[in-house]
């Protein structure tokens, strides 16, 4: 009971700082930078991944030579890998009292002079007062009504949250080892590892390229290659192929992922919404998000065990992948034909593109 007290404690902070990180990044971050950023956060994710991953490596070695070092770890190991957590949670409790409101909040909030002091810090004062004149234009008001913009917005913000859980990514982030050990791969762990270094690589990809050449084009071009990897996966499990194929399909599936959905989605889901219902639009979305997170982790065993006839446990691993597979090719569809294109605009800019849109 305490236990689960504490994860659903745990998972509102969490769940809080998913939301409030991106959406504070795109409110400080000049236009022209504001994707960079903000992929930079979805890195800073990922390697924390891995971070998290070498430090619980660090503890049970420091048991190492105990000849039960299995039972030491489910009694006591696991309990020192939560305590750790409590080293960088501190810090950054510390360290967010050091940073200001964002100036977009302040000037909603009245506090103009505050918010001019933060727009000079991050643009110069010249194109400060520029900013701040924008801002005072659009908020007229601190929040409008959630479908003031029309339900295109929220419906558009909210699917690119489901459809970056439902193209599967996180099944085969949680059970690579499995998926690895079921594939005939000796060394399952090397294989992470190695899927750990090419997920830390294409998020730089999207870091460096996604103001040069746009968010649609990254996530279309990403949803095609996951597509292409998840095809790949499925195949293998009911074609012989070459033992080579499967692995490296899952590898190509990640890749796609980290420089497309696994930044980009969050680049949207913090510039998509107007400045006066993007507190309440976010926080809609990022739940969203969590919610399609639980469904596919939760079916994705399931789905990948179920059997047919003679096909046996081939049937549940083709299928699971062939559905990501199709799903990655209808977020493309999605992607394409609804989601605006927003490299360059500021957040300004976001409430005239959807007054415009109402009106057609």
């Amino acid at each position: 009971m305490a236990f689960n007290l504490y994860r659903v404690l745990g998972g509102i902070g969490v769940g809080l700082a998913s939301a409030l990180c991106p959406m504070y990044i795109a409110e400080v971050a000049p236009a022209n930078k504001r994707g960079t950023l903000v992929s930079w956060n979805q890195f800073a994710i990922i390697f924390g991944q891995l971070v998290v991953y070498f430090v619980n490596f660090l503890i049970i070695r420091s048991h190492a030579n105990d000849p039960d070092v299995v039972a030491w770890t489910n009694a006591i190991g696991w309990r020192v890998m939560f305590v750790s957590e409590c080293v960088p949670a501190g810090l950054f409790t510390l360290l967010i009292l050091l940073v200001p409101e964002t100036p977009r909040f302040l000037a909603l909030n009245g506090q103009d002079e505050k918010a001019l002091t933060v727009l000079s810090n991050i643009n110069g004062e010249a194109k400060a007062r520029e900013i701040l004149a924008e801002i005072k234009a659009t908020a007229v008001e601190k929040t409008e009504k959630l479908f003031a913009y029309g339900f295109m917005v929220i419906f558009i913000g909210c699917m690119l949250s489901v459809f970056q859980q439902a193209i599967g990514i996180n099944a085969v982030l949680y059970f690579a080892p499995r998926i690895f050990e079921s594939m005939g791969v000796s060394n399952n762990m090397l294989f992470t590892v190695i899927m750990g270094i090419i997920n830390i690589s294409f998020t730089l990809v999207a870091v460096f390229t996604v103001e040069k050449l746009g968010r649609k084009p990254l996530l279309i071009t990403g949803s095609l290659g996951m597509a292409l990897g998840a095809l790949g996966v499925a195949l293998s499990n009911v074609m012989t192929l070459p033992t080579f194929i499967a692995p490296l399909s899952i590898m190509v599936y990640s890749a796609c992922f980290m420089f497309s959905w696994g930044p980009i989605c969050w680049v949207y889901i913090s510039e998509l919404f107007p400045n006066t219902i993007r507190s309440q639009a976010t926080a809609i979305a990022v739940a969203f998000q969590w919610i399609f997170n639980f469904i596919v982790s939760s079916t994705f065993v399931p789905m990948y065990n179920m059997k047919l006839g003679s096909m046996g446990d081939s049937f549940g691993h083709f299928f699971a992948y062939a559905l990501y597979g199709l799903i990655c090719i209808v977020a493309a569809i999605f992607v394409w034909r609804l989601v605006p294109e927003t490299k360059g605009k500021t957040l300004e800019d976001m409430t005239t593109l959807w007054r415009e849109r109402m009106k057609k």
